[in-house]
């Protein structure tokens, strides 16, 4: 079945993310306020799925970000090379003493009852600093490039990074890739990036260019100003709110043509039960729903666009896409960190239903 995407059989990248390179420093189960130790994962929403893409499912990535020649960004640096991410640099130089920065996020993982909590230092943040002209996109996509990825955390980042976002997406629409967009909306950010009005003016000029659009009911009300109906639902796994504004995105943004959310239960930090859903193309598929014992659950939802990604970029069924999305997300729940650990045969053997059975 066609997505109604002109998509390329052949290029020298499958895809390209843009977006801000982070580090995060994770205490485990222990409160920050008693932590002793930090595991540190190398995250960012868009990196993650160029990662995920490279890592897992074999494509050929790239990742354009800034990034600061100082230890922090070194360490970044090998994680983005052990992930197989291509690195196309904005190069900052650091002053030894106050920046720019790589930017940190601070998050535990929660136990239980106990949610994980979330803050940031992005104080003098170097990606926040990119602009126009910053990237030379004929060398980023010399050779080609079949999908072009970019999301609402950077585009909160500073008035300047929604215009290298546009300006990615228009050059990289002009050599024929298809323009994929995270809404993400973070309120944190975007409260001190001007606001609510200022994030829906943002995020709908980008939105006009974009093919592929994720995020869930809340994302699509407060990132394109959209009015939600009252939906009854008893649980989050009930699809009715996020398909109830598909024709309001699409009377905003007729050429979108796939538009798809995680859809997630929260009984306990650690306890959880998962599902997913996609408007493609006038069609709505729905991925099984799976109970997930959660390890960690950073990164779930970019698991689920890199998995959707995959199985468009591949060819294969709508539903099967979803599929993919669904298991690759619920997977990554089960590991630490921000990025995959999985492999895309056990992607592929989880999407046939769900099943944590031995293998031998």
């Amino acid at each position: 079945m066609s997505y109604g995407l002109n998509i390329r059989k052949d290029a020298a990248l499958d895809c390209v993310s843009l977006g801000a390179l982070v580090h995060r420093l994770d205490p485990g189960i222990i409160p920050f306020r008693k932590a002793q130790d930090f595991s540190v994962h190398i995250s960012g929403g868009e990196f993650n799925v160029a990662a995920n893409l490279s890592d897992c499912f074999r494509l050929q990535t790239g990742v354009a970000s800034a990034m600061v020649d100082y230890p922090v960004g070194d360490l970044i640096a090998e994680r983005v090379r052990a992930m197989g991410v291509k690195p196309f640099y904005k190069r900052y130089e650091h002053n030894g003493v106050n920046g720019p920065n790589m930017a940190a996020v601070y998050s535990d993982r929660g136990q239980g009852p106990r949610g994980p909590v979330v803050f940031y230092n992005r104080s003098n943040e170097a990606a926040g600093l990119l602009k126009r002209g910053d990237f030379d996109w004929n060398e980023v996509f010399k050779g080609g490039c079949r999908w072009f990825h970019s999301g609402g955390i950077f585009a909160a980042l500073s008035p300047t990074t929604s215009e290298v976002i546009l300006e990615g997406m228009e050059a990289a629409k002009a050599q024929g890739a298809v323009i994929s967009f995270d809404l993400n909306f973070r309120a944190k950010l975007w409260k001190i990036a001007g606001g609510e009005s200022t994030a829906v003016a943002t995020i709908n000029k980008i939105v006009s260019l974009v093919d592929v659009l994720v995020g869930n009911e809340e994302d699509l009300q407060k990132g394109l100003g959209i009015e939600g109906q009252d939906v009854e639902s008893s649980s989050k796994l009930d699809p009715a709110a996020f398909v109830s504004m598909l024709n309001k995105v699409r009377e905003l943004h007729p050429h979108v043509k796939v538009i798809a959310t995680t859809l997630r239960e929260v009984h306990s930090t650690n306890r959880h039960s998962w599902s997913a859903v996609a408007w493609i193309n006038g069609q709505t598929y729905q991925a099984p729903m799976c109970e997930l014992d959660v390890l960690d659950r950073v990164g779930g939802g970019d698991g689920f666009a890199a998995g959707l990604f995959y199985g468009i970029l591949k060819g294969e069924a709508p539903e099967q896409a979803v599929r993919l999305g669904w298991a690759h997300g619920a997977l990554l729940t089960s590991y630490p960190g921000d990025t995959t650990m999985a492999t895309v045969e056990q992607v592929r053997e989880f999407a046939k239903g769900g099943s944590a059975r031995i293998q031998r």
